[in-house]
């Protein structure tokens, strides 16, 4: 595991051999798993779990309730969201849980609505809007995000 000086990471449940970049905060419940590239300038809360040889670019949060299964692409500047109704100080607060299943990909500027869930091996394009399910081996584009039928 290597650690930029510049980097807080509170957690003690990361794998062997990630790397964790400048500027990053890394929560101390938070769980990352081995061979990971976390790149610079990302927030990861407590309530996450991040599997192996899972890349996220520059400029990403990964807040609670969101995990990342094994060799998952998480572009630059990806929005993640895990409520609904966000309010500042909302005492009601329900946390909806996102989950992005094994070898996905997330382009650069996407916004992943809460509660979904990025099935296996999906591509989503870069700045869309994905605002329900993803099946598995799908590509999907657009706001709101829809499945890439080919063209011929």
């Amino acid at each position: 595991m290597k650690i930029h000086p510049t980097s807080d990471v509170q957690s003690k449940n990361i794998g062997q051999g990630t790397v964790i970049w400048q500027f990053c905060v890394v929560l101390k419940k938070a769980v990352i798993g081995s061979n990971c590239n976390i790149n610079f300038n990302v927030l990861i809360e407590n309530d996450v779990v991040i599997g192996n040889n899972v890349t996220i670019k520059p400029g990403v949060q990964i807040w609670d309730g969101i995990t990342l299964e094994d060799h998952v692409f998480v572009g630059p500047n990806v929005t993640f969201t895990n409520d609904n109704q966000p309010k500042s100080k909302n005492k009601d607060f329900i946390l909806e849980r996102t989950l992005v299943r094994k070898g996905a990909s997330i382009g650069a500027n996407a916004t992943i609505l809460p509660g979904i869930t990025i099935g296996e091996n999906a591509m989503i394009g870069a700045g869309s809007v994905v605002t329900r399910d993803v099946p598995d081996n799908e590509t999907w584009i657009g706001n709101p995000a829809k499945k890439k039928v080919k063209i011929q």
